[in-house]
């Protein structure tokens, strides 16, 4: 959460080309809802099991660039799905910029009496998952969302020829 996920993916469209899908985008559109009035109508259970819905039945003719939210990760099945589509790339940073960052806008996990308490345990549970399970990591901390873009191009070709 405030990693930049969904900016980072309108860049890296931008930049290749290649479509983008975004997981929330399309939960929304499905359900005629905003993210936060799905959690506020339907509650977190019920929209992780529209993620996992989602990326059950994600599956691109050609490559693309896939975005997904934070939570994401919590479920098992949702790893797996996410490595047969491709290369998972962990964006990561600072936790205390990542909450400055995601305190900009509404986000249904972080309304609570304390949302920074909130925000530091979403991070510690998610962050070995995330550790565990991603073939890449961009620190986001220091770039902005272009060069985010950028480092992971960069990092994903370094990656493609290593194993050519």
């Amino acid at each position: 959460m405030g990693a930049g996920k969904s900016s980072v993916g309108r860049w890296l469209e931008r930049l290749t080309g290649l479509t983008r899908i975004d997981t929330d985008e399309i939960i929304a559109a499905q359900t005629g809802l905003s993210i936060p009035e799905i959690f506020s109508k339907h509650g977190e259970g019920w929209f992780r099991d529209a993620e996992t819905e989602v990326l059950r039945n994600l599956a691109p003719p050609h490559p693309s660039i896939i975005v997904t939210g934070g939570g994401i990760i919590l479920r098992p099945e949702n790893i797996e799905m996410m490595k047969r589509l491709g290369t998972i790339v962990w964006l990561t940073g600072d936790e205390k910029k990542l909450f400055a960052r995601a305190s900009r806008r509404t986000r249904p996990l972080l309304q609570t009496a304390d949302p920074r308490s909130t925000f530091s345990e979403l991070f510690r549970q998610r962050e070995s998952l995330y550790e565990g399970a991603a073939d890449l990591s961009v620190d986001t901390t220091p770039l902005t969302h272009d060069e985010v873009a950028e480092t992971v191009l960069s990092k994903i070709e370094k990656e493609l020829a290593f194993q050519e």
